[in-house]
């Protein structure tokens, strides 16, 4: 098991909005099942988070795929919807909506160890490390497609596989009519 309570926490004791929505689970423990592993929290009555134990019934659990932790890490706003959710659906949704809504200030946690102006260059320069990665894979994908689009043509572009699709059907239609006028023509000689 997992002890991840500190770095939640860590976020919601900057984030008065995000405690004051769990307060209502007070209680409440959350199983997330990551096939290998499992993470259980339990909800403090002051809305932050504690381990709760391996044995504790969970009010929810909410189970991923290791394959689909990528997407997630993408594209936070759908990361849900690649979960499968057993049990507290109200529990889930508060969970769902922190997932989304909840984000780390860097600048703020840095700032304390390297001072404002380094924490500001520190998370920009990381910015756009991000930004030319992500660039430099889009244009990766873009010349791999080309090249096996065009040069190497081993992928086919959708446009025509729809037009075979279309004209593979035209020659079964014109086949199986020219078979019912070859039987319409052996009826009429026989």
């Amino acid at each position: 098991m997992i002890s991840s309570a500190h770095f939640i926490n860590h976020l919601l004791a900057q984030e008065k909005w995000a405690r004051d929505k769990l307060l209502s689970h007070a209680g409440k423990i959350a199983c997330i099942d990551i096939q290998a592993m499992q993470i259980r929290l339990k909800v403090a009555a002051d809305g932050l988070l504690e381990n709760a134990e391996a044995s504790a019934t969970p009010d929810v659990t909410i189970r991923v795929k290791p394959s689909d932790l990528p997407l997630m890490a993408q594209n936070r706003e759908k990361a849900f919807s690649y979960v499968k959710i057993e049990g507290d659906a109200d529990f889930a949704n508060t969970i769902s909506y922190l997932s989304q809504n909840l984000r780390w200030e860097a600048e703020s946690d840095l700032s304390k160890l390297f001072g404002d102006v380094a924490a500001v260059r520190i998370v920009s320069g990381a910015k756009y490390l991000a930004k030319t990665a992500q660039e430099t894979h889009q244009k990766i994908q873009e010349n791999l497609a080309e090249y096996f689009l065009e040069e190497n043509p081993l992928l086919v572009r959708p446009a025509e596989v729809n037009s075979f699709g279309t004209l593979i059907n035209k020659t079964r239609d014109d086949v199986e009519r020219l078979i019912k006028r070859i039987e319409k023509l052996e009826r009429m000689r026989g």
